[in-house]
């Protein structure tokens, strides 16, 4: 990022242009050979969405609530990512309403998406499973973490050396992973049944029986929010080819098809294949799986051997595929951020150097994902991470469908685009994510650290993120330039690899210029 800019944003920060400008900004793209079509986008939604396959504590109704809110996402997404259709995602929504201040919608959004874009928790995920499967089930140990930066590394490197071997195999990762769900699902009816290793566990008798102890959490509305939290983890994803639309094929018609027919189809899927974890998984069990649930189902459903040994292997190869998944998007959207200058050395993150790859961006995503694995103490670390993960996503989400809302009221802003959110769809999601983002903070009924941490520590730390990125623009436009006596003036050039890029200059009262990173 900048060491400073001119308080004069308007005129210095960036080339002037209309109040729409990012709506019709036209900027580098990949080459046809290296686009994402139809089916790559859909594999690539539907990789990001399928991961473990479960939350703790979770009931049936809160899966179907999570289904419709991601629906009613995707279908905010689609307005603005076909109105704009630029890789980017949330960066471009935010700076197409939040103009002014300059940039600071822009900080916080990538402080937030630098800091808690990590790959931590499938990662996290697949090195249990791959203990579960070797006869171990601990809680997150050392050597849990240790294979889950095994994971993200080889995912950081082949998409760096060979990016369309790393597009193929989530492509094909992501037919696999349909197969394994469509397996739990062909099996819970066989488990509704009867036909399973262990005695009924009686879980719809009662359906909507709250239970309380050790690992079902707590009630009231805070129990409710993280539960929808976590469902919404396994949901993320929808929002992926987004963040890559520079490497769609045909954009707009991409998303219009790829987005619904994944959202739908894994909504369905999620829906299902936790009434077959229900019917086959006694609630104490359940509870305290954690990233286990497939795998104790499996054991429940197929004995020791098949259940433990075996298919857990599968579930290791799906969280694979979400974290190859995961990288190859928040790599593109860093190094988007990048390209406008909003990173400590952005040239060198916006580069493409030295294998026609977004190497750099990949490094630094993969940096946050490792220091999230080896930061929290010892002991169960997966739901932490994926409360930390979920949270701040929750401000953001609001803001946008905030923003959208103030485009379609307000005639002055020109904003036109292929899909139409109708306002009790866009009133709906903002209305979740604004009870989402709140609700956290309300003490919950019960115990004050149902997770082992207190209940508060996930939605503070992921505030702060969100107000670190503010604090950094106050530096950034205000603090730095005073200081050094300075101002910085933005100019959008293409580089030497042909990629369209912020360069700033910085220019002292002197006149005097020099290039700034």
């Amino acid at each position: 990022m900048v060491e400073g800019a001119s308080t004069e944003e308007a005129s210095s920060l960036c080339p002037e242009l209309p109040a729409f400008g990012v709506q019709n900004q036209e900027v580098y793209a990949y080459d046809e050979s290296r686009k994402i079509g139809v089916t790559g986008a859909v594999f690539l939604i539907l990789n990001k969405m399928i991961g473990t396959g479960g939350s703790v504590g979770i009931s049936l109704m809160l899966w179907v609530i999570g289904g419709l809110l991601t629906l009613c996402g995707i279908s905010v997404f689609l307005e603005f990512g076909l109105a704009i259709p630029r890789s980017g995602g949330e960066k471009n929504y935010l700076e197409r309403v939040y103009r002014h201040p300059k940039y600071l919608a822009t900080c916080v959004l990538a402080s937030q998406m630098i800091l808690l874009g990590f790959s931590s928790g499938n990662s996290l995920a697949f090195g249990r499973y791959v203990l579960f499967a070797s006869g171990r089930n601990t809680a997150d140990d050392w050597a849990a973490r240790g294979i889950a930066i095994a994971c993200a590394t080889f995912a950081t490197f082949i998409h760096a050396f060979a990016p369309k071997t790393g597009v193929r195999l989530f492509n094909v990762l992501g037919v696999f992973k349909v197969v394994v769900l469509l397996f739990i699902v062909f099996s819970g009816f066989a488990a509704l049944a009867g036909h399973r290793k262990v005695p009924n566990p009686h879980n719809f008798d009662n359906a909507f029986r709250i239970e309380e102890g050790n690992g079902y959490g707590n009630g009231g509305a805070y129990g409710y929010a993280t539960a929808l939290l976590r469902v919404i983890y396994s949901y993320k994803g929808w929002e992926n080819a987004n963040y890559v639309v520079g490497e769609l094929k045909n954009p707009k018609r991409t998303l219009a098809i790829a987005a619904p027919i994944a959202v739908g189809g894994v909504t369905v899927l999620y829906v299902l294949a936790n009434i077959a974890y229900f019917a086959a998984i006694p609630k104490e069990q359940l509870a305290n799986s954690e990233a286990l649930v497939a795998g104790i189902y499996f054991q429940n459903m197929f004995g020791q051997y098949a259940g433990q040994r075996v298919l857990p292997v599968f579930v290791c190869i799906s969280n694979l595929g979400n974290v190859l998944a995961v990288s190859f998007a928040h790599a593109r959207l860093n190094q988007e951020l990048a390209k406008e200058g909003l990173l400590p050395f952005s040239r060198f993150w916006a580069s493409n150097k030295p294998f026609n790859t977004p190497f750099a961006s990949l490094f630094l995503h993969w940096i946050v994902t490792v220091i999230v694995l080896v930061a929290p103490p010892p002991g169960p670390a997966y739901n932490f991470i994926v409360d930390l993960y979920t949270y701040p996503g929750a401000w953001i989400l609001a803001f946008v469908c905030g923003g959208l809302l103030y485009l379609q009221w307000t005639e002055s802003e020109n904003w036109s685009s292929p899909w139409h959110t109708y306002f009790p769809i866009t009133l709906l999601y903002l209305l979740a994510n604004a009870f989402l983002a709140v609700v956290p903070f309300i003490p919950p009924t019960g115990s004050k650290d149902p997770e082992g941490y207190p209940y508060y520590v996930f939605p503070v730390v992921g505030v702060a993120v969100l107000l670190l990125g503010a604090f950094y623009w106050v530096c950034w436009t205000k603090v730095w330039p005073k200081i050094g006596g300075y101002k910085i003036v933005a100019e959008r050039e293409i580089d030497e690899e042909g990629v369209e890029v912020v360069r700033y200059r910085k220019v002292d009262t002197k006149g005097k210029s020099g290039s700034v990173e």
